[in-house]
């Protein structure tokens, strides 16, 4: 049985533990405010950029001359799965669950025969990719030291896939991360920006009606095409760094409520203990007595 100084010490352990996770709570939710905001900002952007792009894409679709970006190599035998995770932990299931549905893609295409490369962004998950797929991870972007995601963050992950592409090293490129939804709810997404896979729903919504392009459409499409990527990752950083606070919003606080569990239970068995002892003293002073 631990001494009372032992209880003493679990429980202002435990208390002090609570006060950590409290303020990284506080912290967590006045950062997700601004991130959810930033977040929800960037998303009619990409959306429409999608929707133009795949507009204009129709226009071209079948021709020898659209750009490379847009028809892809002909082949689907290399894969490269971009996936973008955190750089911290302490947020719950957040980088595993984007990790897992990774995992379960690359599953899927080496069993149908399919050469799989990873392209981590973000520390955490490489750690947890490298335990099976070491020799996979074409390559690694921290971005630790970044204290604000911007748009050449973006722009410099694009252009190292696209030059990789433009180097035959593969033929699809999929984007893995957490879209936002709530607190409580992020959901891992997988979606393929090279090829770009266009939503013909979204593209039909802007009228269907036949446009012609100064200039041409596949010269927008040269200039437009590698800038969407771009576009579509930088969604993706800013979709993560909000359900990242999100997830570590409701991580801390249930962190929080479990402490006060404990603090609760280990205080029962304090006093209980204490009360014992208490017991024990008055047994052995009054047996004592009655021996005089």
């Amino acid at each position: 049985m631990p001494s009372l100084k032992d209880l003493r010490n679990r429980i202002a352990a435990t208390k002090a533990t609570q006060k950590i996770t409290k303020a990284m709570q506080m912290v967590a939710a006045s950062k997700l405010r601004r991130a959810q905001a930033i977040a929800e900002a960037a998303r009619p952007y990409a959306t429409q950029m999608d929707k133009v792009l795949g507009n204009i894409a129709a226009a071209v679709a079948g021709s020898e001359t659209a750009p490379r970006l847009l028809r892809g190599t002909g082949n689907d035998g290399v894969h490269l799965l971009l996936v973008c995770t955190a750089e911290r932990g302490l947020c719950g299931p957040f980088n595993t669950a984007i990790v897992r549905l990774a995992r379960e893609r690359a599953g899927a295409l080496m069993r149908e025969g399919k050469e799989v490369k990873f392209f981590c962004v973000g520390r955490k998950g490489y750690d947890q990719l490298r335990r099976l797929y070491a020799s996979q991870i074409a390559d690694l972007v921290d971005l630790r030291a970044a204290r604000t995601l911007t748009f050449e963050h973006a722009e410099t992950i694009a252009e190292k896939i696209i030059a990789r592409f433009d180097n035959f090293e593969f033929d699809v490129c999929t984007l893995f991360f957490s879209r936002f939804r709530s607190v409580i709810a992020q959901i891992p997404t997988a979606q393929q920006i090279i090829p770009p896979v266009f939503d013909e729903k979204a593209t039909d919504a802007l009228g269907g009606a036949a446009y012609e392009y100064e200039p041409e459409a596949e010269d927008i499409l040269h200039d437009l095409l590698p800038r969407n990527v771009a576009v579509q990752i930088f969604r993706a950083l800013l979709e993560n760094a909000a359900s990242f606070y999100g997830a570590q919003m409701s991580a801390m606080d249930n962190a929080t409520r479990n402490a006060g569990e404990m603090i609760s239970k280990q205080t029962l068995t304090y006093n209980r203990t204490r009360q014992a002892m208490i017991t024990k003293e008055l047994i052995e002073i009054i047996s004592g007595a009655e021996a005089l």
